[in-house]
């Protein structure tokens, strides 16, 4: 087989364009999310587009069972896993604190650290016996800087920087790189997610400049991944040119 790449939440957004930029590149791919005639579709267009070949799986992250389940049904021509790409992940809600919706806290919660955990946790051990890989978790300029209203949502990602330090230490003996993509503001599902659906609130987030999109962060996961062996980067932070931090845009007046 070709090299093997594992993309977590590739339904929509940066996991999809992933995905894409991945198999343009020749990698046989595992794609997961939820939605099973999206992951369905994706995998049809690009196994017959770029000839490779892609095992879709079709699982809720935040279900330590479902994650498991899928480990132990994944055939073993699939196992040898050279890159890990935590991707799945989400906001939901824009609360400050006192007035917080618990379930959108455990959703974030479930979903941002130990949905990434248990992947984690069931591949690193594949990637050690193999004698190396790739870990890259998706980050967020959240994981740097908390704004408000952002809480919970903000704390998920300081754990992914957190976590990816961690594991970058304890996988050192093993020849496993751990890299952390953190972007700022993308113009993907995100915001419809977070607001809940409301579409129009939502185009509001992205109006009045260029924001990044899903393909500008393939581009710099794929970057991270064609570096020399004894090279890494630990660590990219990447923002829209309009986008100072967090919280500072410039919006061109209409």
């Amino acid at each position: 087989m070709n090299k093997i790449t594992l993309i977590t939440g590739a339904t929509s957004g940066i996991g999809q364009a992933t995905a894409e930029k991945f198999a343009q590149n020749k990698h046989d791919l595992i794609i997961t999310g939820r939605r099973t005639d999206r992951l369905e579709n994706i995998a049809g267009e690009l196994g017959s587009k770029y000839g490779i070949s892609i095992f879709p799986a079709a699982f809720d992250i935040r279900h330590r069972g479902e994650v498991d389940e899928f480990i132990k049904n994944l055939p073993d021509e699939w196992k040898n896993i050279k890159i890990l790409i935590n991707n799945a992940g989400l906001a939901a809600g824009l609360d400050p604190i006192q007035e917080g919706n618990i379930d959108d806290w455990e959703q974030m919660i479930d979903t941002n650290i130990k949905g990434l955990l248990y992947i984690t946790r069931a591949v690193a051990p594949m990637m050690i016996e193999q004698g190396g890989g790739h870990i890259i978790n998706i980050g967020s300029i959240a994981g740097r800087e908390v704004y408000a209203s952002g809480n919970v949502y903000c704390a998920t990602k300081h754990a992914v920087d957190a976590l990816t330090k961690g594991m970058r230490i304890d996988l050192l003996p093993y020849g496993i790189k751990v890299t952390q993509i953190a972007p700022g503001l993308v113009e993907t599902e995100f915001s419809i997610v977070r607001l809940k659906g409301d579409t129009d609130r939502a185009k509001k987030v992205y109006a009045g400049y260029d924001p990044l999109t899903g393909k500008d962060i393939a581009e710099a996961i794929y970057f991270a991944t064609t570096l020399p062996e004894h090279v890494n980067i630990n660590d990219l932070l990447i923002m829209p040119t309009a986008q100072a931090n967090a919280t500072t845009v410039f919006k061109k007046k209409h």
